[in-house]
């Protein structure tokens, strides 16, 4: 048994993977975690169904791309909570595009 994923799939799931550092660069610290989470999971849902119909050939199934998308956003969670926010990224992240923003009064 061979498994034979193709190149969509697996740039899917990097893309699943990098995420929340875009989710990072185009938020504040201050905006809402609700929002962060809304944003995720249309970048998620777009994701997925993006890389069904890259990768389906002929035949697009809107079944398969829902579940990729789920995957895409439990990828997603999973790599900020586990990956980029202990490491800083997400932080950094943030901090990279505020630079034209001012500060709060009092910082």
């Amino acid at each position: 048994m061979t498994i034979d994923l193709d190149r969509a799939y697996w740039l899917g799931l990097l893309i699943s993977v990098v995420l929340p550092v875009l989710v990072g660069l185009v938020t504040t610290r201050v905006t809402h975690a609700g929002i962060k989470a809304v944003l995720l999971l249309a970048l998620s849902g777009l994701n997925g169904f993006l890389v069904e119909l890259v990768g389906a050939g002929p035949s697009w199934d809107a079944n398969t791309a829902a579940v990729l998308a789920a995957v895409s956003f439990a990828t997603a969670v999973l790599a900020h909570f586990g990956l980029w926010k202990p490491t800083g990224v997400s932080g950094k992240a943030q901090d990279s595009l505020i630079t034209g923003r001012s500060a709060p009064r009092g910082v």
